[in-house]
């Protein structure tokens, strides 16, 4: 059989594969109605469209971010569009404090936890779209104050909120889902930075699914594995790239990401690729780890 025959199989069997799952995950959208739900980075991005996706779901929503006039926004659109309850918290995750701040509201207004979904995105340092623009390798800028504030907000963040959050989790038999990237799951050209903190996000909550499994704690834990999404903060970046704008046409739109990681989440998932040829590529890449070589988002 031909290499085009092979790949060809490939393709159609993951597509049966995926129209299998898609049908047959158990995905009940009213087990979402009434449910609470904090979310991190919800003013722009995949994060505010995941909090009107649950709003039209009927959930009740917490959501963050450090602007607090764009969160006042989502907050008014989201219980138009039917949130039972709608509420934020201006903070900074890279701060403990707020952190603290944002579980405890949670506490305070629902009385308990449902959904943890983790977001957030960024660095106080230097703007990720200008580390992204510089397009240094870690040779030639070797920023470690940069890179520690970074694992700050995209990781420890995440590890932090999480551990908060898991006693009300644990109570409700509640979700923990996170939002990861193709970076965390074989290594990018200058992104070593983004790519170490994914594969930190991976690393960490994966080993934590199976220590709750193996103490019986029914949290599940869903790693959201996207590739590149068409997000403001995305197009921004790429309209300013030598080809960019033949890049971010094969971006997945903002609205169906935030819908496969609602029913990831909802279904209990293990993990979740999205789009859904990140799934093959991720897998064969894992076989033959060479084949990262010509996967690169920083060209």
């Amino acid at each position: 059989m031909s290499r085009l025959a092979w790949a060809s199989l490939v393709v159609v069997l993951a597509a049966v594969g995926l129209g299998v799952y898609w049908n047959y995950d158990g995905y009940d959208p009213e087990s979402l109605r009434g449910a609470t739900v904090v979310i991190t980075g919800c003013s722009t991005g995949i994060g505010e469209e995941m909090a009107y996706q649950y709003a039209r779901l009927g959930a009740k929503i917490l959501i963050t971010a450090r602007r607090e006039n764009r969160l006042k926004e989502v907050v008014a659109k989201a219980k138009s569009l039917g949130a039972q309850e709608a509420h934020y918290v201006a903070g900074d995750m890279g701060k403990a404090e707020d952190c603290e701040r944002t579980i405890q509201t949670a506490k305070e207004k629902f009385g308990r936890l449902d959904y943890l979904v983790l977001n957030h995105v960024g660095s106080s340092f230097k703007s990720i779209k200008q580390k992204f623009l510089e397009g240094k390798s870690w040779d030639e800028d070797p920023d470690v104050d940069y890179f520690v504030d970074f694992l700050n907000i995209n990781l420890v963040s995440y590890v932090r909120l999480a551990s908060l959050a898991l006693p009300l989790l644990k109570e409700s038999k509640g979700h923990l889902v996170v939002v990861s990237s193709v970076s965390g799951k074989f290594p990018q050209n200058k992104l070593t930075y983004y790519s170490c903190a994914k594969f930190g996000l991976d690393g960490f909550f994966s080993s934590l699914r199976v220590e709750l499994m193996k103490a019986q704690q029914d949290v599940s834990v869903t790693l959201a594995v996207l590739d590149l999404i068409a997000t403001p903060a995305v197009i921004d970046i790429f309209q300013t790239v030598p080809d960019g704008e033949k890049t971010l046409k094969g971006a997945a739109p903002v609205d169906e990401t935030a819908k496969a990681i609602i029913r990831g989440g909802a279904t209990r998932a293990r993990e979740i690729y999205y789009p859904f040829h990140v799934w093959p590529i991720t897998k064969l890449i894992s076989l033959l780890p060479q084949l990262s070589e010509y996967y690169d988002l920083a060209k």
